[in-house]
């Protein structure tokens, strides 16, 4: 597609093309733009087929291609992108299509079973067609609405004439609880009067069955003939596939609670209702007790399709499977699928997490890249510079995570909050690392001119000096110092009168539990100033609208929400998810 603006249609279509494209880069999270972008694709010279241009073919293979990579759980989209290959460019070509969809969603019954129907239909060998069903069965067999493709499998043998193999996929079907575990029990059960005894049950069982008749029988007369003996190992084989069936019914019963709740079994970009979360937590619960890894392993698979947005259960299974043994493979490629796929990267914590397991697996340089893949997306992304500064201090020592620090609060990229942020780890740093108190202050006063307006700033600063150790002889002067960052952050800052008057209450605080004897008179002077009357209180009146309450000006609203924000670790955040929360559960 040398030529950009050729999409191998009419003027008109070039460039409705050519606009629909621009949308879909301009915000290529909207799932809408790119609906309508391939529905364009697709309707270029009236509907393609073999016949149409070089140029409108490209165009809608590089369309389906971007958008798949986008969105690569839309089982549908895999077999229309499938379907309109076989029509341009034949089986082969479709084929691939089909491999590439199911290897990005592996679990998909609808895309397997569809992709079996398709090879069942084009391909003659029969070894090939059952490869590919041996591999879907691996995939999908387990699924609890697996019957299509279980259906699908026993159509093709039946195709065959092939009734050993027939009875041999039912004989497995029946072990495994799903929606139509019944039906499969009545079939095999039809078909195992007439089979082989030695495909109903292996040779050991059956000779071991043979020997307990042929004994039993002798106590009570003459040994049984042939047909009697078989008739007797029969029943017996009946009883215990019966005992099967009645297991599975069992096992079908305990998880339809949960998938009687599943509203939406497939991925959608849209948001899933609160119910429906809470009942994959409860379901993943249920599963996790029975201790079956196996099933345990498709549960997970199958809920990150339909919850592939929703980093919690991202986080779930990587711990889950982070608590087997031997696994440090399959955990970093739960964290790439998250990072790289769908967790959105304004919810970063699940790319630290997967930096953080980087470095305990001595991959240092990874979990460096991680964090400045972050930045790259979120220059003023607080916790990931922060995080990146103590991974620097971990792995380089004190010199390293400083330059971090260095190197962001100088970087023209990030916002003068976010550098306010970053001084005050540099001072803590310091304090903490290096126990140097003076230097730690020194970066504080240094500061002062720069990051006035950070609420942050004048928090840590007065946190610094309220943990220093004093005694009483050092009281005076420690509040002394404690005295003149309140009076700083009252004459220098531009913080709104709520957060100077929460400031002031730890001073308050201070005055009450570490004063001395003349405290009171200090603590009725800060109280009248911080709480008093208009006429009384400079705070007060700028609180209310008054005149002249600031002398230096206010901050605009929008700076004035990043000046006053509080910042967290990801993991400080968490919550137990409401068990009773309504309506739809935001993923942004």
């Amino acid at each position: 597609m040398g030529d950009f603006n050729n999409f191998g249609g009419s003027d008109e279509e070039n460039a409705e093309i050519k606009r629909l494209t621009a949308e879909v880069d301009a915000d290529t999270d909207s799932f809408d733009n790119w609906e309508k972008l391939v529905r364009a694709c697709e309707g270029l010279d009236g509907g393609l087929n073999r016949n149409s241009s070089p140029q409108a073919l490209a165009t809608l293979r590089n369309t389906y291609d971007r958008f798949l990579l986008k969105f690569p759980l839309l089982f549908g989209y895999w077999k229309k992108y499938a379907d309109l290959e076989f029509n341009i460019s034949g089986p082969e070509s479709a084929e691939m299509v089909y491999e590439r969809g199911c290897a990005s969603i592996t679990n998909s019954v609808d895309l397997w079973t569809e992709y079996c129907s398709f090879k069942m239909e084009t391909t003659h060998t029969p070894h090939l067609v059952r490869e590919l069903f041996e591999r879907a069965a691996e995939h999908v067999g387990l699924d609890f609405l697996a019957h299509p493709f279980w259906d699908k499998y026993l159509e093709y043998e039946e195709r065959q004439e092939a009734q050993d193999k027939i009875f041999a996929i039912l004989k497995r079907v029946i072990h495994i609880p799903m929606h139509q575990y019944a039906r499969y029990f009545e079939r095999f059960q039809a078909m195992a009067r007439t089979r082989p005894l030695s495909e109903l049950v292996p040779d050991s069982t059956l000779a071991q069955c043979r020997q307990e008749i042929e004994t039993e029988a002798l106590q009570f007369g003459p040994p049984p003939t042939e047909v009697e003996l078989e008739a007797a190992i029969r029943a017996r084989i009946d009883a215990q596939f019966y005992l099967v069936f009645q297991q599975t019914q069992t096992e079908t019963t305990k998880r339809w609670t949960y998938e009687s709740e599943i509203k939406r079994p497939y991925f959608h970009v849209t948001e899933l209702e609160h119910k429906e979360l809470a009942n994959w937590r409860k379901y993943l619960d249920f599963e996790e007790a029975e201790g079956d890894y196996g099933r345990i392993l498709f549960l997970y698979e199958r809920c990150l399709v339909t919850c592939a947005f929703y980093e919690e259960f991202w986080f779930r299974y990587a711990r889950w499977m982070s608590a087997q043994e031997g696994k440090e493979e399959e955990v970093r490629i739960i964290y790439l699928r998250a990072s790289c796929l769908f967790v959105p990267i304004s919810r970063p914590g699940i790319r630290l997490q997967f930096a953080y397991f980087e470095e305990m697996c001595g991959r240092v340089d990874i979990a460096r890249a991680l964090h400045e893949a972050v930045l790259m997306k979120l220059p003023d992304c607080v916790e990931a510079i922060v995080s990146w500064g103590n991974l620097q201090r971990r792995q380089g020592g004190l010199d390293a995570a400083i330059e971090i620090y260095k190197t962001q609060i100088d970087s023209p990229a990030v916002d003068i909050y976010t550098k306010a942020v970053l001084v005050t780890e540099w001072a803590f740093l310091l304090w903490k690392v290096k126990a140097s108190v003076d230097e730690a202050r020194a970066v504080f006063i240094k500061s002062v001119q720069w990051y006035a307006d950070s609420r942050h700033f004048w928090q840590r600063w007065m946190d610094f000096e309220l943990e220093q150790p004093t005694s009483n002889e050092l009281e005076a002067k420690h509040g002394k110092r404690i005295k003149t960052v309140l009076s700083e952050m009252r004459d220098k800052s531009r913080l709104s009168p709520n957060i100077k008057q929460e400031l002031g209450q730890v001073y308050l605080n201070y005055l009450q539990q570490r004063g001395g004897k003349s405290a009171m008179k200090e603590f009725l002077a800060m109280d009248r100033e911080l709480f008093g009357p208009q006429s009384v209180s400079d705070i007060t009146k700028a609180k209310l609208g008054g005149e002249n309450g600031f002398a230096i000006g206010e901050l605009d609203e929008a700076s004035r929400i990043k000046a006053e924000s509080r910042f967290y670790n990801y993991y400080e955040l968490f919550i137990d998810p409401d068990p009773n929360a309504q309506g739809p559960a935001n993923f942004n």
